[in-house]
C-alpha cells in the first residue's frame, strides 16, 4: 500500500489517485503525511463528521467532532464527494520571517459536505491542517458558531496559558505564562493559542490557527471530564464604548452568533502542529505557510531592524543637561544614541499626542515633530509613532497620509486586546492602509500571530508574550527565565515576537525585584543578549535607557551588529522549558545564542551545521564565573571555529 493516501469502509481500502473523485458511499477517508509517519481521518458514520490524527501507530486526537454551524443550515453528516492530490509541493517567499525561503509539501483531500460547506485537509510532515469552505456566492452567512471538540487520549501534559481576565476573558493582552499540567487538572478558564499537548518521549501536539480573516479567533476550554480542548470564540461585538484613557474601544454587546460572512469564502485554518523534537517546534512554518499570499507587491521600501525605545526605562536619562521627558531635548538624545550605535529606529511611545484625546494627528507641544524627523534623517535613523488600534482606524487615511509625507516609517499600534471578527477585520484593514502609504506596523497588543504577517509583509511584529514590560510589575513566581526558555518552542511557532529585550540591569534570582522607573530583568546579561539571536524579532528594541548603555560598550556594539533578518534558521539543541541554543545565518555569516532557566548548564554546542572548508573567527559573550551572584557578570572572548569544532 502506498503510504501517502488511503480511503476505507468497514474492511475495504482503495488507493487514491491525485485528482480523483471518490463514490458517495465511502466514508472514512486517511491521509497520510509525505513521509508516511502521520495520520489524519475524516469520517462520518457516527452521523457527525470526525477528525483523527495520529503518528507512527500512536494516537493523538481521538475522532473528534467538527463543524462550521451556519444559521438557518443544519450541520453537516455525511460526506457527498471527495477530491485528493498527492505530494504537493509549494515554495514560499518569507523575506521578513525567520528565513527567506522555504519548501513545503503535503497531500490534501477536498470534501463536499450534504449541508453545502466544504471541508479541506491537509497533511504535512509536521502537522494537519484543515479549514471550511462555502460557496454561496452573492449570500452573506450567519456563522453561528464552529465546533472543534478536541479528544484528547490519556491525560497528558498540556501547557496552556489562560486569559488573565475572569470578568470579560476574551478582553485581554494575551499575555501570560504557561500552566504546565496534566489535562485533567486544568483550569475552568479560558485558554489563548498556541497551546500544546506533551504525550512523553518527544511527541507533542501544537494547537494553532492561520488564514484568521473577517472572523474571530480561536481559543480552547479544557473539559476535564471527557479529556477534551473545546474550541471557543468571541461573539459579534454590536455595540461598543470607550475607555476615557487612550480611547480604547471595548465591547459592551453582543448577538449570539460569532461572525457574518461572504458567502463566497474560505474560513481559517485550525492547524495540529505535530513534532518529534523539542528542536522542530522553534522552527515549524505551518502557520506562515498556510496564510493568504503577500498582497503587497512591491516591498523593496519596507525597513527592518533594531531600535531605540523610551517606555520600558521610562524616559530615565541621567546626566544630561535638560529635563527628560516627552520632549523634543529626550529624543533627540534617543536619537543621537541610535544614530551612534548603527540602531535603523527611534520610537516615540505613549505620549506624544494626548492619549487622552484620541486624536493622533494633533502633537503635544513639547515635541517638535518636523525637527525631529529631520534630526533623525540627516543621522540615518528613522522614527516609528506609538498609537492605540482604534485611534488609528478612525483617523486611518488621514493619518497614513500625514505621517508618510512627513518622513514617519511606520506605527507601533498597542491595546487592541479583543479578537473578534471586527477586531481582526480592523488589523487588515490597518496592515491595507499602511502598506499604501509605504508604512510599517509592529502589532503590540494584539493576539497570537496568524499569518497576517505573510499576507501583509509590513507588519513587521507582534506582541501576545510575557514579556519585559512584565518585570515592571510582576512576582518572581512567574518565572521569566524559564518562560524564556518555554515560549520560543510554543509561541514562536506562530510568528515573531515583541518582547523587547536589551536589559543592563541583571539581577539573580535572591536580588530581582519588580522595580517600575529602574527595571531590571530576571537572570543575566547575556540571557539578555542571547534574546536577540533566538527571538523571531525583525523590529526589536533596545529596551533600556541609553545613558544605562554608557560603559556597556562591549554589548551594545554585539546588539548592534546583530542581523534581524535571516537566510536560515535552526535549532540546534534545547528542551523546553528547560534550555534553548539557536543558530541562524545571514549571508556567509553565522550567529549562535544559548539560554537556560535559572538552573546553570554546560552545553556542548556542535558545529557541524557550518560549511565544509571554512573557518570561522568566533566573537563569543558568555556568562561570567560570578554570574549566579552578579548577574551582569560576562566574559568576552574570541576563538576560531570550523565545522569539526565542539
Amino acid at each position: 500500500m502506498n503510504a501517502s493516501m488511503k480511503i476505507c469502509r468497514k474492511t475495504l481500502t482503495v488507493l487514491l489517485a491525485a485528482l480523483t473523485s471518490i463514490a458517495v458511499w465511502a466514508k472514512s477517508y486517511t491521509v497520510t503525511s509525505p513521509d508516511g509517519m502521520l495520520e489524519a481521518t475524516v469520517d462520518d458514520t457516527g452521523k457527525a463528521i470526525t477528525l483523527g490524527v495520529s503518528r507512527d501507530g500512536v494516537e493523538l486526537i481521538k475522532p473528534s467532532r467538527i463543524s462550521l454551524d451556519i444559521e438557518g443550515r443544519k450541520d453537516a453528516s455525511t460526506i457527498k464527494s471527495a477530491r485528493s492530490r498527492r505530494n504537493v509541493t509549494e515554495a514560499v517567499d518569507a523575506e521578513f520571517y525567520r528565513q527567506k525561503h522555504f519548501d513545503i509539501t503535503y497531500n490534501k483531500l477536498s470534501l463536499r459536505l450534504d449541508n453545502g460547506t466544504g471541508l479541506e485537509l491537509r497533511v504535512f510532515n509536521d502537522g494537519v491542517a484543515y479549514r471550511y469552505v462555502t460557496r454561496d456566492k452573492g449570500k452573506r452567512l450567519t456563522i453561528a458558531g464552529e465546533t472543534a471538540q478536541l479528544d484528547i487520549p490519556g491525560d497528558p501534559t498540556v501547557y496552556l496559558p489562560y486569559t488573565t481576565n475572569d470578568e470579560k476573558p476574551m478582553a485581554m493582552a494575551f499575555q501570560n505564562i504557561y500552566d504546565v499540567t496534566p489535562l485533567s487538572h486544568a483550569k475552568d478558564k479560558l485558554i489563548f493559542l498556541p497551546a500544546t499537548v506533551d504525550y512523553g518521549n518527544g511527541l507533542k501536539l501544537t494547537i494553532l490557527e492561520s488564514d484568521l480573516e473577517a472572523y474571530p479567533g480561536m481559543w480552547l476550554k479544557a473539559d476535564t471530564v471527557n479529556g477534551r480542548l473545546d474550541a471557543k470564540f468571541a461573539p459579534y461585538p454590536v455595540k461598543t464604548d470607550f475607555y476615557p484613557w487612550r480611547v480604547q474601544e471595548y465591547v459592551t454587546e453582543t448577538a449570539p452568533y460569532i461572525a457574518l460572512a461572504d458567502g463566497a469564502r474560505t474560513y481559517p485554518w485550525r492547524i495540529m502542529a505535530v513534532t518529534t523534537s523539542d528542536t522542530q517546534m522553534p522552527v515549524n512554518n505551518l502557520v506562515y505557510a498556510l496564510a493568504s499570499p503577500s498582497r503587497v507587491p512591491d516591498t523593496s521600501w519596507i525597513k527592518t531592524g533594531k531600535v531605540a525605545w523610551d517606555w520600558w526605562n521610562d524616559w530615565g536619562l541621567k546626566g544630561v543637561p535638560f529635563k527628560a521627558g516627552i520632549n523634543t531635548d529626550t529624543y533627540k538624545y534617543y536619537i543621537d544614541f541610535a544614530s551612534q550605535n548603527g540602531l535603523e529606529f527611534v520610537v516615540l511611545d505613549e505620549g506624544w499626542y494626548d492619549p487622552k484625546s484620541g486624536d493622533m494627528l494633533t502633537v503635544v507641544p513639547e515635541i517638535n515633530l518636523p525637527e525631529l524627523i529631520e534630526y533623525g534623517r540627516k543621522r540615518g535613523v528613522d522614527i516609528v509613532l506609538w498609537t492605540v488600534f482604534n485611534v488609528l482606524d478612525r483617523q486611518l487615511e488621514e493619518a497614513c497620509r500625514k505621517y508618510s509625507d512627513m518622513g514617519i516609517a511606520g506605527f507601533k499600534v498597542d491595546f487592541l486586546d479583543r479578537d473578534d471578527q471586527t477586531a481582526v477585520e480592523m488589523t487588515y484593514r490597518l496592515a491595507d492602509a499602511a502598506a499604501r502609504h509605504n508604512l510599517t506596523l509592529d502589532y503590540h497588543g494584539i493576539y497570537k500571530p496568524a499569518g497576517i504577517n505573510r499576507t501583509y509583509p509590513n507588519v513587521l511584529n507582534f506582541e501576545s508574550v510575557f514579556g519585559m514590560e512584565e518585570v515592571k510589575w510582576t512576582d518572581i513566581a512567574n518565572d521569566m527565565p524559564r518562560y524564556d526558555v518555554t515560549f520560543p518552542y510554543i509561541r514562536m511557532m506562530a510568528g515573531q515576537v515583541d518582547y523587547t529585550p536589551g536589559a543592563m540591569r541583571n539581577a539573580s534570582k535572591a536580588d530581582w525585584k519588580a522595580v517600575y522607573y529602574n527595571p531590571m530583568s530576571m537572570g543575566t546579561r547575556c540571557h539578555q543578549l542571547a534574546a536577540y539571536i533566538v527571538h523571531d524579532s525583525p523590529f526589536t528594541m533596545l529596551c533600556d535607557a541609553p545613558t544605562n548603555y554608557r560603559g556597556e560598550e562591549d554589548c551594545v556594539e554585539f546588539i548592534a551588529g546583530l542581523p534581524v533578518t535571516f537566510d536560515e534558521t535552526k535549532v540546534i539543541s534545547g528542551e523546553m522549558g528547560k534550555y534553548i541554543v539557536t543558530a541562524r545565518r545571514n549571508g556567509g555569516s553565522w550567529f549562535v545564542g544559548g539560554m537556560t532557566d535559572w538552573e546553570p548548564r554546560d552545553i556542548t554546542v556542535d558545529y557541524s551545521f557550518l560549511p565544509e572548508g571554512a573557518t570561522f573567527k568566533a566573537t563569543m559573550m558568555v556568562d561570567g564565573i560570578n554570574a549566579d551572584k552578579q548577574a551582569q557578570d560576562y566574559a568576552k572572548t574570541t576563538a576560531t571555529v570550523t565545522r569539526d569544532t565542539k
